[in-house]
């Protein structure tokens, strides 16, 4: 064990995020229009880009993820009266916001004044700083001329490559893997089980009973694995803008990139391929339906980006991504919808967002809060929100059993009375859901939920069953 001064990378080593690309990714949140001004602020050099960086964004160290192996290996080292350094890269304030928060070192070395600290600059720093004597934890390839000046290295998260170079230059005091981003991790970051949302494109197909057409089923199919991987692009870049939120959730926080299981560099790039998959997809159904992807990734955007933080306005959103997609299957089986089916599918999706928010206000009260973290509700709103939701399902079971009387519904179903059954089956299902939300048991997502869980599942089923029986088979 060495008793030189103990020097500490940041990004990749005391954190497995990088806290630059996170910075630019906040900026770019708050402020779009930056992008083309990035590659102006670099073309003055890393340090004045990272500062201006620094400057312009909101960085806060309070949820970073930090590596608690590590941690404690510097506790331990601080209390056998070793010191310890911090040298990074990273900006002085967002160095210094770091520092704050982990309370243990001694002296903080990083960018600025024009100098990027990093590979020999570094090591210069450490050396007129600290002295020649130190042990240096590091993660990267950029970090092997410091290791080979220093007595001995602490290897964090490099690979192996990296850590049998880091061997060979000086002696190893200690060495930390990374969590390995598996197949596992990455379904779970894409959302898979959310592409059962995407279900919804079949609702046409099913309404118009065209399961019979090959072409139709072809393309619905197609439109749902476009609209799947699109969602789970989405769903990435909304985790990105979100890290801050994430972390301080009680579940969400242990999502892939809010714990940084995954490199934020790695879901940028998958997205994007995503992204282009789901365009190139889409483009196999039909023209339209291409524009109904892009129209529902610019919502999905503007979501993300801004209008969920305003209340009310992000469940109105959120029942138009679920209607749209709805929109979506009937442009891509060539089939027109019904207004009956448009208003149904309003009123029924703006009571499931609203399940949503209740369930996510019920967990934050929990907490002993009193406001959503990143949301504009607080846990009073209950009293609105609660009525508001119910309401607006059983608004729903009315206009289905409207829907039962009109003309073209007695002419087209065998027996129509059956559908009558559906209605009580919606008023159960939607008040389950609403008790199960109050009991604080909805998971996150109620759509999914209601398409995952057993007995809602199977309720689902039966009226899917009722309504073909409805259409086909003339009773009494």
């Amino acid at each position: 064990m060495s008793n030189a001064p103990l020097v500490v990378d940041l990004d990749g080593t005391l954190t497995p995020t990088d806290t630059l690309l996170e910075s630019i990714l906040q900026l770019l949140h708050r402020s779009p229009w930056l992008v083309f001004a990035l590659p102006l602020w670099l073309l003055r050099g890393r340090a004045f880009f990272k500062a201006t960086i620094a400057e312009r964004c909101e960085f806060s160290a309070e949820w970073l993820p930090l590596r608690e192996e590590l941690l404690e290996y510097l506790r331990a080292q601080k209390s056998l009266g070793r010191k310890l350094v911090l040298a990074t890269a990273a900006d002085r304030r967002i160095a210094n916001a770091v520092a704050a928060r982990v309370g243990l070192f001694d002296q903080v070395l990083a960018s600025e004044g024009g100098v990027n600290l990093k590979g020999r600059d570094k090591l210069a720093a450490i050396q007129a700083q600290v002295g020649s004597e130190f042990t240096y934890a590091g993660d990267s390839a950029a970090d092997l001329p410091i290791w080979k000046a220093a007595r001995s290295a602490i290897v964090v998260g490099a690979t192996a490559a990296v850590a049998r170079e880091a061997q060979a230059v000086t002696a190893i005091e200690l060495q930390l893997a990374n969590t390995p981003a598996t197949a596992r991790v990455w379904v779970r970051q894409l959302r898979v089980h959310q592409w059962a949302k995407n279900i919804l494109l079949f609702v046409p197909l099913l309404t118009s009973f065209g399961f019979g057409d090959a072409t139709r089923v072809v393309h619905a199919a197609l439109a749902f694995l476009a609209f799947s991987l699109a969602a789970s692009a989405t769903y990435v870049f909304n985790d990105l803008w979100d890290l801050d939120s994430d972390r301080a959730h009680p579940r969400k926080k242990n999502r892939p990139l809010a714990s940084a299981v995954i490199p934020v560099g790695h879901a940028v790039a998958v997205a994007c391929a995503l992204l282009v998959l789901a365009l190139l997809v889409a483009a196999q159904v039909n023209a339209a339906f291409v524009g109904m992807l892009v129209a529902y990734l610019v919502l999905t955007t503007a979501y993300s980006w801004y209008l969920k933080a305003f209340c009310m306005i992000d469940v109105l959103m959120l029942a138009g991504l679920f209607t749209l997609r709805i929109l979506a299957g009937s442009v891509a089986v060539d089939v027109p919808t019904s207004r009956w089916l448009m208003a149904f599918s309003i009123f029924i999706f703006f009571s499931l967002a609203l399940v949503k928010r209740c369930s996510e206000l019920v967990t934050t009260e929990k907490q002993g809060r009193s406001i959503a973290h990143g949301r504009d509700y607080r846990v009073g709103d209950l009293v609105v929100l609660w009525p508001t939701g119910v309401a607006a399902g059983l608004a729903s079971v009315v206009v289905f059993w409207l829907f039962i009387n009109a003309p073209e519904v007695q002419q087209r179903y065998a027996t129509p009375e059956l559908l009558w059954v559906i209605g009580f089956a919606l008023i159960y299902w939607l008040s389950r859901l609403w008790i199960k939300t109050a009991r604080g048991l909805m998971h996150d997502d109620p759509l999914v939920y209601a398409l995952v869980n057993r007995t809602s599942r199977l309720t689902v089923i039966g009226m899917v069953g009722v309504a073909l029986v409805a259409y086909f088979v003339k009773l009494g």
